[in-house]
């Protein structure tokens, strides 16, 4: 038996509540490939093999945006899947799609889940969580931003090489100082998902 009613799963996701039935199918579109779909399809072939009421399905489906709209596409000819993979970007896109998805807290109120929000680090749990205080979607993986310093270009540059670079504004007058040295590849900036060897995207400062 395969319901149509979505949720909003996360990096953001969506997916389905449904009660158990005999060999219950389970389709997941994702966005991932390289190291971090292996990562998926290991999850799958793990969870499967755990049980017998439920088989998931998961299929790539493209980069980010491209699943998005293979989502969107799949919900308005009534073919969605179970579960969707969206990116944060995304998740406004989705909580405004009325009857599109299920929020993750009716969910598992529904199905009596004992589930716990707090146990999300707060800046993740916050990003997809109501004014309200309840979470409307479930965060499955996030991203985490790296600050890399040259510490030698810094010190030829005259800065201290152990400055406070907490904060964007700190950040900001380091580079106007490095700015003023004529010196631009000391910091850098990559984003890097859990589960990735190599940066999602990176900057030279």
């Amino acid at each position: 038996m395969t319901i149509r009613t979505l949720f909003g799963l996360a990096t953001a996701s969506m997916a389905l509540g449904t009660a158990a039935q005999a060999q219950t199918e389970i389709e997941w579109w994702h966005a991932f490939t390289g190291r971090l779909g292996e990562l998926v399809a290991e999850q799958v072939e793990t969870f499967n093999a755990s049980q017998s009421d439920y088989k998931v399905v998961a299929t790539h489906k493209g980069n980010y945006s491209e699943t998005l709209n293979a989502g969107i596409a799949a919900f308005r000819a009534g073919e969605q899947p179970e579960i969707l993979m969206v990116f944060e970007v995304g998740t406004a896109t989705m909580m405004a799609a009325k009857g599109a998805i299920k929020p993750v807290y009716e969910v598992m109120a529904d199905s009596g889940a004992d589930f716990d929000s707090d146990a999300y680090i707060g800046a993740v749990k916050g990003y997809y969580t109501s004014t309200d205080g309840e979470m409307l979607s479930l965060p499955f993986n996030s991203s985490t931003p790296v600050l890399w310093v040259n510490r030698d270009a810094l010190k030829e540059a005259g800065v201290d090489p152990d400055s406070d670079l907490s904060t964007w504004q700190n950040v900001g007058a380091v580079l106007d100082q490095l700015k003023e040295a004529d010196r631009t590849l000391a910091v850098y900036v990559e984003n890097t998902g859990v589960g990735k060897s190599e940066p999602a995207s990176g900057k030279w400062l």
